[in-house]
This record gives structure tokens, sequence and C-alpha cells, in this order.
């Protein structure tokens, strides 16, 4: 059997397949951990590895890459905005245990399913980015849930604020909200990246 060897540029977007991968899975296991009050930081803290060295074998490879398939700016910027998706799920999963946090509540077990489905969205999107076809439905359902994601952490802060009177669940709770959010946020940025080089390299 002929094995066809793997080009620099081809290898480029097996990297972010795999970055994608771990995206998914990390939001999974986040999501998870919040649904069943567990803690799954070890898991979180492995994945958070796995990726950081494929964003290091995406820089070597830059690096050493006479041609690149797209920018290398836009390499670097897609493999670090994908990284930051993991970071903050990770710190998440940290904060949690390192708050000791006993009991979840429903808008973070809500979120981590946002979470969840965006990290499905962003794998199945970097399944398709080496031809840039049919990103935009992708982007789309991220963007619906970063909005109501936003949505559901505004209310969730609010009702923080006016019912609880403990000052360190109150400083717990919201270190957790707002780390749920930028999670999201890094999510929806993500796809904004992949949307922009979409459309420069089409």
């Amino acid at each position: 059997m002929k094995l066809t060897p793997v080009t620099p540029g081809r290898r480029f977007y097996e990297l972010f397949r795999t970055q994608g991968k771990l995206v998914s899975e990390t939001l999974t296991e986040l999501s998870k951990s919040l649904l069943e009050g567990k803690s799954r930081h070890a898991r979180l803290r492995d994945l958070e590895h796995e990726c950081d060295d494929a964003t290091h074998q995406i820089h070597n490879l830059v690096n050493s890459a006479f041609i690149t398939p797209i920018d290398e700016g836009d390499i670097l910027l897609l493999a670090s905005s994908l990284d930051d998706v993991v970071d903050l799920a990770e710190e998440t999963g940290d904060k949690i245990d390192l708050y000791r946090i006993q009991s979840i509540t429903d808008p973070a077990r809500q979120m981590g399913e946002y979470l969840a489905r965006a990290g499905v969205e962003l794998a199945a999107a970097l399944d398709r980015f080496e031809g840039f076809r049919e990103l935009q439905p992708h982007r789309d359902e991220i963007h619906r849930l970063e909005n109501e994601g936003d949505q559901l952490m505004r209310t969730a802060i609010g009702d923080l604020f006016s019912r609880v009177t403990d000052a360190s669940e109150l400083v717990k709770w919201k270190d957790i909200y707002d780390l749920l959010e930028a999670t999201m946020d890094a999510c929806e940025h993500t796809a904004n990246v992949m949307e922009t080089i979409a459309i420069k390299n089409a």
C-alpha cells in the first residue's frame, strides 16, 4: 500500500483539527463537571497540556515552513485563539476546585451546556477549514450561543447580587460566571478569526 506523504501545508490543517477536537473535549468535560457537580480538573489540565503541545507544534511549523498555506500571522492567531478557549475552560475548572464549590448553580450548568455545543461547532468548522467551505453555519450557531450565554450570565449576576448575602460566595460565583462568559467570548472570537481567514483566502 502506497502512503501519501503529508505536506507541511496539510500538516497545519491536521493540527488545527487536533486543536478543534481538544477544544470540544475540554468544553464537554467542563460541562459534565458542572452538570455532575464533580471535579474533572485533572482531565481538564491534561487537555490543556495537549492543546499547548499542538499550539507549540504549529509555531514550530510556521518557523520551519518555506511557504505556509495561509498568512503566517493568521495561522498563529487562530492557534492562539483556540488555545485560549482551552486555557479559560481549564481555569474555570481550577477555580471551582480552588473555591471548594459544593453546589453548582442552574445558570452555570446551562452555560456549560452552551459551551459544550459551541465546542462541537468549532470542531466541525475546523474539520472543513482546509477548503474554507460551509463555515458560516457554524459561526452563526456559535454567535447565537454567545448571545444566549451573555443574557444568561447577565441575569445570573443580577440575581447573585440581589440574593446572596455571603461576601465570599458572592466573590466566588462572580469570578466563575465571568470565566464562563470569557470562555464563550473566546469561542466566538475564534469563530470570527476563522471567518476572516476564509474571506481573505476565498
